[in-house]
């Protein structure tokens, strides 16, 4: 991997990494101009297990959860040619956080392992303050015996209106919506989905009324109705990703619309394939599924008209082309990153 490197007004990509897995941590890489191809350029190993990452929006902070039994958040300064670390990690008062999301100037954690929301305040300069300003607890379980015996955020968000947060438990089979006072994440709303589905990650539509919801427990995608004036999510259809039952645990993992609002891309683990589907009036229909250039593909994101798939366990992260006419992914090349984990652009 080169050190170094400068950001010279091209496109950036930043990878995250399970570094107890032999990750090499938060990876930094140049996309090529008018194309899709990863060129890595530096990795820095700050903070353990900087699993998912999030975006400033004006792309100079970098903000990664740390998920380990403790928890924590990190802010890194992207602005020059490798992320520099702006602070100690935040210890978000919750274990095994697996994602975030900036929200009404917060960081908040969906903490996977507790099943909590830590908000953590951001100051002027875009650097994480001391300490959390509060937590959400969720409560709940579901019928699955082994993975549902209590709450497990795995994804928090806000909605495109910027009104609301929605988190994801996939412990409660629900999506809640909360909003903050005084800091602390509140609930708003909790919106139920069906027992046994244990919901992990959620996509808006462009069009900021619809939702989908991917399923981890069962390989399917709820179809939902997003109410901004009243954040509410109303469940409409459950879709399946895969063409037949697969033979054990199937394991979906990311979602993603298209810019255009035409698609949706989900993948799924345990069969190493990408579902395309194609976006329909309050529904989808399901239309291929395709290798996802490597094994357990844990993460997607959309770029430009091409899709990447961070592959953990084969420790690469693939790109693909999209046809825009149909919405399959095309592969086109991989970079070798050991436990890659999440991708994110600017």
């Amino acid at each position: 991997m080169v050190q170094g490197g400068d950001r010279a007004g091209g496109r950036q990509a930043f990878i995250g990494s399970f570094t107890a897995a032999g990750g090499p941590g938060l990876v930094t890489a140049e996309v090529a101009p008018g194309g899709g191809a990863l060129t890595l350029v530096s990795a820095v190993n700050d903070v353990p297990d900087p699993s998912y990452l999030a975006l400033s929006p004006d792309g100079d902070m970098l903000y990664a959860v740390s998920e380990t039994a403790e928890g924590a958040v990190a802010a890194f300064r992207v602005n020059g040619g490798r992320p520099e670390l702006a602070g100690p990690p935040v210890p978000v008062d919750g274990s095994g956080p697996t994602h975030l999301g900036l929200y009404a100037g917060h960081v908040l954690t969906a903490n996977y392992g507790c099943g909590s929301v830590t908000a953590v305040p951001l100051r002027p300069d875009g650097t994480l303050a001391a300490k959390p300003s509060g937590r959400l607890q969720h409560t709940g379980s579901g019928p699955h015996d082994r993975r549902q015996r209590g709450p497990h955020a795995h994804q928090v968000q806000p909605d495109p209106s910027g009104r609301w947060a929605v988190s994801v438990d996939l412990g409660t089979d629900s999506v809640r919506v909360c909003t903050l006072e005084a800091g602390t994440p509140t609930l708003h709303r909790e919106c139920a989905l069906r027992p046994g589905s244990g919901p992990r990650h959620l996509a808006f539509h462009p069009d900021g009324e619809h939702a989908y919801v991917v399923n981890e427990l069962t390989p399917t995608v709820t179809v939902c109705r997003w109410d901004a004036a009243n954040g509410s999510l109303k469940p409409l259809s459950e879709v399946p990703l895969l063409p037949g039952a697969p033979a054990g645990d199937a394991y979906p993992s990311g979602i993603v619309a298209s810019p255009d609002g035409r698609f949706v891309w989900a993948a799924t683990r345990g069969e190493d394939v990408l579902s395309v589907l194609a976006v329909e009036p309050d529904g989808l229909r399901p239309l291929a599924t395709v290798p996802c250039g490597g094994h357990w593909p844990r993460a997607l994101a959309e770029h430009d008209g091409f899709l990447y798939v961070a592959n953990e366990r084969s420790g690469d992260v693939s790109w693909f082309t999209v046809d825009q006419a149909t919405g399959l992914p095309r592969y086109d090349g991989s970079v070798q990153v050991a436990a890659a984990s999440c991708v994110v652009f600017r």
